[in-house]
């Protein structure tokens, strides 16, 4: 749509209300505003679900593989050196790490916790990035025999610092004539990990390999072992050729199928909150449509006038078009500015609004997370910002068309 430059220019003469109109230009500020403000709120919170997401998953998989393996009756993995070679010539097949991992009760002087307890080789450990920073505060050269990592959370609730011991304590443990005796054995604690997901930080405790199997009497047997790919997108593909590589004789699963209700519960919440809050821009246009119409009827006279002086009805409806565009462009522009730079900012904004209101506003025992995430998709972006303009162009063209259908000789009768 091309615009004159008479058209432009009555389009900024009307945007600029004079004294009288000033509830117009009230009613036209709200609209904008709102625009402005549901752009904005609508980038953050995908923006934050993304992040949300993301973070999740980063973390999920760099502790935990894309596939993982396990006896469907619990029966250990006595052939793990060999499956794991041949797991590793697999396509995409990028890290196989074998583990054993189990449930036990934690205890350091009175206090007792449950804790998820696997045992690695320190080889293993620095294969996964997020491991390999989770333990940078830990020498993995004193990772051997009876030394043990703890989660940061962990530790600090049950008041445990690196050199103290703590008693690992299993149910399942020797039986004897009196009944089971459950197994108890010490290990000193050389180090706290923290990966930065409280459901990490709070409940696992690492151990060497071979001190795992000592404590579970595995000898040299394996509980789980874990697949990491290289290529997120041929998990369907690699999960099948290990299926029908390893057959009957195990169980297969991936992370989808570890985590599937958590990420199902994040992906609705998700699009539910897109649909709610792209009604605040909705709601926003209707404003546009009411500021029009009142400045229609305003300018009746000022239209007559347009129109006895030879101005088209396209050149009326064009110019009132403008007007209404004019406010859904720039709101959009700085409801994406607003939103962008909130995103960008975020954690900044979270620990500046926690200091000034002295309350926690991101808990981690709530959220998973140590940090508040914010990661922006372009695609996304683009997408509320056609939204946003689509519905304000929309707006305009009730109050333009009615514009352009006023009778001048009917105005100019009752001035």
């Amino acid at each position: 749509m091309i615009f004159s430059k008479f058209e432009r220019l009555v389009a900024s003469r009307y945007l600029r209300a004079k004294r009288k109109e000033g509830f117009i230009s009230v009613i036209t500020g709200f609209a904008f505003t709102g625009i402005a403000l549901g752009v904005a709120t609508l980038i953050i919170v995908m923006s934050v679900m993304n992040g949300f997401r993301h973070e999740l998953l980063s973390r999920i998989l760099g502790i935990n593989g894309h596939i993982g393996i396990m006896s469907p009756l619990g029966y250990p993995f006595n052939n793990y050196k060999q499956a794991i070679q041949d797991l590793a010539d697999i396509e995409n097949v990028k890290i196989v790490i074998p583990q054993v991992e189990t449930q036990l009760l934690v205890s350091a002087g009175k206090a007792a916790e449950g804790a998820m307890v696997r045992g690695i080789s320190a080889e293993d450990l620095v294969k996964k990035p997020i491991l390999e920073k989770a333990f940078q505060t830990v020498d993995l050269n004193d990772f051997h025999d009876d030394n043990v990592v703890m989660g940061i959370r962990l530790a600090t609730k049950m008041g445990v610092v690196p050199g103290d011991k703590i008693t690992l304590i299993s149910p399942n443990g020797k039986v004897t004539a009196f009944g089971t005796v459950p197994r108890m054995k010490s290990y000193q604690v050389i180090g706290t990990f923290e990966a930065g997901m409280y459901e990490y930080d709070s409940n696992f405790i690492f151990m060497p390999l071979e001190a795992a199997q000592k404590y579970m009497g595995l000898n040299d047997a394996v509980t789980h072992i874990d697949v990491t790919l290289d290529d997120d997108n041929a998990l369907k593909t690699a999960r099948k050729t290990i299926e029908e590589s390893i057959g009957l004789g195990a169980y297969v699963y991936d992370w989808r199928q570890s985590n599937a209700a958590f990420f199902n519960a994040v992906d609705v919440e998700r699009n539910v909150m897109f649909l709610i809050l792209t009604l605040i821009i909705l709601v926003a246009a209707f404003n546009i449509i009411t500021a029009l119409i009142m400045l229609v009827k305003d300018k009746g006279r000022d239209i007559a006038v347009l129109r006895t002086m030879g101005a088209t009805k396209g050149m009326i409806m064009r110019v009132f078009f403008m007007d209404g565009a004019f406010v859904g462009v720039v709101g959009t522009a700085l409801g994406l500015l607003l939103g962008l730079l909130f995103c960008y900012n975020i954690e900044n904004v979270r620990q500046f609004l926690e200091s000034l209101s002295g309350r926690e506003l991101f808990s981690a025992e709530i959220y998973f997370l140590s940090q508040l995430p914010a990661k922006v998709d372009v695609t996304e972006v683009v997408m509320v910002a056609t939204i946003s303009l689509l519905l304000s162009f929309l707006a305009t063209l009730y109050p333009s068309y009615r514009a352009a259908k006023f009778d001048p000789v009917e105005a100019l009768r009752y001035e």
